[in-house]
């Protein structure tokens, strides 16, 4: 009975609910209707991804659409308002572009091989009434690209003048311009200052010069690989100039020698050698040689064997089409060197015996054997201005008895000598004799006792 009552409850709030909805659609018709429509129409099932693509590459959008029922999908260019496609039908005529169906609610634009005017927005568009669309941005980065106009071209220059070197390039973003020696040498901007790198399309350089000349390097990077670069070549023109290291240089006759010059100039000069203006060529005697390195050369003169006639001045030319120049050395003899043998000092020692000249009246009578001797000799030295040749005689027999003298002094040195040395060998023995006896006296008394 309870059950029943339960039910017959639950059928009455059925009724009741019924019938106030039915109320509430009479006083809101419109509401209703609206109500339906929204939940049968499509709608999109999440946002499209704007996309950042290098050129050259393919590019995908997605447009994922709920509930699409009999509703058509079109694909859209806003910038230029094109029809792209109408579901998968493809409607332009770029054959780079494809729109597939995928998983019956995503439908994909893919353009393959992407330029650079293909940035911009594109539109996924649902034919309800009203229409409904959402969109996604394509961005198009491309590398950068050097431009032959207006960047420069390889400079022909004198030398001291300005110069100005320019550099243009394209690419998105736009690309950065920085310069650099190819050598990896300082580049002279304004102001006398040496930078390695300078940033700027544009180099300026003031009163060029020789070590100016060279490959210049316009480098343009963005971001998006690969960074380009051009090689811009800068040449300077000027005359010749000499520098001579050895002005003079010496050799013997028959000696190698080489003779040497350095020549700077461009374009390219023409160098020779000369002697009494003729010039030297290449021959068994004569080498002549050049090293190249840029606008330097180094020439070089090699005389094989120097002769008689080959000494004098030489002259080193350089020449090119901006003028002309020259260098003189001389080549001077140089005596071959003499050998000569120096001996050794030897040292002689010699007794020396000094002589003094004694008047006759002054002679010693102890130095002579006789009176005889001497009163000849004092009769003589009466009479020596009379006879040079005995008085001569005189000074030798002096001379003698001096020398006899001397070697009987020695004589007697000598045998002074042998007596003390006897003297002390008997002393010597005498003090043996002594200490003998003294050691038999004691050893007789020890046994005695």
């Amino acid at each position: 009975m309870i059950f029943a009552f339960i039910l017959i409850i639950s059928n009455c709030c059925v009724v009741i609910n019924s019938s106030i909805q039915s109320n509430e659609a009479a006083e809101h018709p419109n509401e209703t209707n609206s109500y339906i429509q929204d939940r049968d129409i499509p709608k999109f099932g999440e946002p499209i991804q704007n996309q950042t693509i290098a050129v050259g590459r393919e590019s995908v959008f997605s447009c994922v659409v709920d509930n699409l029922q009999t509703y058509k999908i079109a694909w859209l260019k806003v910038d230029t308002q094109t029809i792209l496609s109408i579901q998968t039908h493809i409607i332009t005529k770029n054959h780079r572009m494809t729109v597939s169906h995928v998983e019956n609610r995503a439908w994909v634009l893919r353009i393959r091989d992407v330029k650079e005017s293909d940035k911009g927005w594109y539109m996924c568009q649902i034919n309800t009434d009203p229409m409904k669309n959402q969109v996604g941005y394509l961005n198009v980065v491309v590398p950068p690209d050097i431009l032959d106009y207006p960047t420069s071209t390889d400079m022909v220059v004198r030398e001291g003048s300005n110069v100005t070197l320019k550099c243009a390039a394209r690419g998105s973003p736009q690309p950065n311009i920085t310069w650099r020696r190819e050598g990896g040498e300082s580049i002279a901007i304004s102001g006398q200052r040496e930078v390695v790198t300078f940033n700027g399309s544009i180099l300026s350089i003031s009163r060029v010069n020789r070590l100016h000349m060279g490959a210049y390097l316009c480098i343009a990077s963005n971001g998006i690989p690969p960074t380009v670069s051009k090689r811009v070549m800068l040449i300077v023109h000027f005359p010749p100039m000499l520098m001579i290291q050895n002005q003079l240089v010496g050799s013997a006759i028959g000696q190698k020698i080489m003779l040497e010059c350095q020549s700077e100039a461009y374009p390219k000069s023409i160098n020779y050698w000369m002697k009494n203006e003729t010039i030297i060529t290449k021959g068994k005697r004569f080498e002549p040689v050049e090293m190249e390195n840029a606008y330097r050369v180094i020439m070089k003169l090699t005389i094989n064997s120097v002769g008689q006639n080959d000494f004098g001045s030489y002259k080193c030319v350089s020449k090119n089409s901006l003028g002309d120049t020259d260098g003189t050395i001389k080549l001077y003899h140089i005596p071959q060197a003499t050998l000569q043998t120096t001996l050794p000092p030897t040292t002689t020692t010699m007794r020396m015996v000094t002589t003094t000249a004694v008047h006759p009246n002054m002679i010693d009578k102890s130095n002579y054997k006789s009176r005889e001797e001497y009163l000849t000799l004092k009769n003589v030295g009466g009479t020596s201005n009379n006879n040079n040749n005995r008085n001569s005689d005189n000074r030798d027999r002096d001379h003698r008895l001096q020398s006899e003298s001397i070697s009987s002094t020695e004589v007697q040195k000598m045998k002074e000598n042998e007596n003390a040395s006897s003297t002390s060998r008997l002393s010597s023995q005498t003090l043996a004799t002594l200490i003998y006896s003294l050691l038999c006296y004691c050893c007789l008394h020890i046994y005695l006792h």
